[in-house]
């Protein structure tokens, strides 16, 4: 079964790559860019989009974040697609052997990297919390990596290093005295508890980061039970590591 997942990401990866590869080296290039950013949008602007679904019933609110991100990322996608055919609606000549060697690597990054991004945008979906060998403790792509915890770190990086607002992704800031460790992501902690409460029929328990100056109430017993059952999956012996 966690070889059927793998294929599935196999099979988006090849698509995506093999669509990218047929745009020449120039657009494979400016459509790596154009999801790059179009997923850094989505991840940062998600989380105010949500809440608007929310408000719409109690059908709608378990696919909230699932709808937000990824029509973020499809809306943000379009518009720099759009943009960039405008200020570049021509292609750039390359020597032939020249075009082969540019065009696939940058194909096979985008491929990737949209991979990674679904992969990500599929914790926030209202399905068991595992299905289909999907582990949110796992690397997911054949036991080989986890393009979606490498997602989740770039994101994190990208907010505290690059494009920093004073609020990190997925990054409670704290001090510990045991550990220098200042950020502590809990994204996949979060959404793992909040699949596993909905599939019991329990009451959603809060998933969103906590906004500067505002506290979440968390219903601590479950999350303590996810964050066990995660620890122990990493522990050798009890579950696939993280890449």
């Amino acid at each position: 079964m966690d070889a059927l997942f793998g294929f599935i990401l196999l099979a988006v990866l090849g698509i995506v790559t093999w669509c990218v590869a047929s745009e020449g080296a120039w657009g494979a290039a400016l459509q790596f860019f154009c999801v790059l950013f179009a997923a850094l949008i989505a991840m940062n602007f998600y989380e105010v989009v949500a809440p608007v679904l929310d408000r719409m019933g109690r059908r709608v609110a378990p696919f909230a974040d699932f709808v937000a991100l990824l029509g973020v990322f499809c809306v943000a996608l379009l518009v720099l697609r759009i943009v960039t055919e405008n200020l570049a609606p021509t292609q750039i000549e390359f020597d032939p052997r020249m075009h082969e060697l540019v065009r696939w690597p940058w194909a096979l990054a985008t491929g990737y990297l949209t991979m990674a991004f679904l992969l990500t945008a599929l914790h926030t979906a209202p399905l068991p919390r595992e299905f289909l060998g999907f582990r949110p403790e796992a690397r997911n792509f054949f036991d080989i990596s986890a393009p979606d915890r490498q997602w989740l770190g770039f994101t994190q990086w990208v907010s505290e290093h690059v494009l920093t607002s004073g609020r990190v992704f997925d990054g409670p800031l704290a001090k510990v005295e045991t550990s220098s460790q200042r950020v502590w992501p809990s994204f996949p902690i979060r959404y793992a508890t909040r699949r596993a409460d909905l599939a019991t029929g329990g009451d959603e328990v809060p998933h969103r980061q906590p906004q500067p100056g505002r506290l979440h109430r968390t219903r601590g017993a479950a999350r303590r039970r996810s964050e066990r059952r995660f620890c122990m999956a990493r522990q050798p012996g009890r579950g696939a590591g993280v890449g």
